[in-house]
């Protein structure tokens, strides 16, 4: 399936929830007139998905096969066009450091 698919059936299976219902459609828009989709909206589009359990009312009717055929082509998309966040280091212990240790440690 194809992401331009993922969205259709998320947007059919939403029918009952117009939040989830107007970001897939929104998203399955844009796909189906060529156009890429920020990975912002198709992160809404899970995360409003999940929030309203349309996300586990799909999981309960379909195959985990077919399941995962419909979500994984957005959460692929996210990943994809996603920044990567840097990640956070903790601050050095001034006393590991030598140069700015308060005394030389001792041999």
């Amino acid at each position: 399936m194809d992401l331009k698919d993922a969205t259709l059936m998320l947007l059919s299976e939403s029918a009952g929830h117009p939040a989830v219902a107007a970001i897939a459609q929104s998203a399955y828009d844009r796909l189906a007139a060529d156009e890429e989709t920020d990975y912002r909206v198709l992160n809404d589009l899970i995360g409003e998905a999940s929030g309203k359990g349309v996300l586990r009312a799909l999981h309960k009717k379909y195959s985990p096969e077919a399941y995962e055929a419909i979500i994984r082509p957005i959460l692929k998309e996210i990943d994809r066009q996603a920044p990567v966040r840097p990640r956070e280091r903790p601050a050095p212990d001034p006393e590991d450091d030598p140069l700015t240790a308060p005394a030389w440690p001792s041999r």
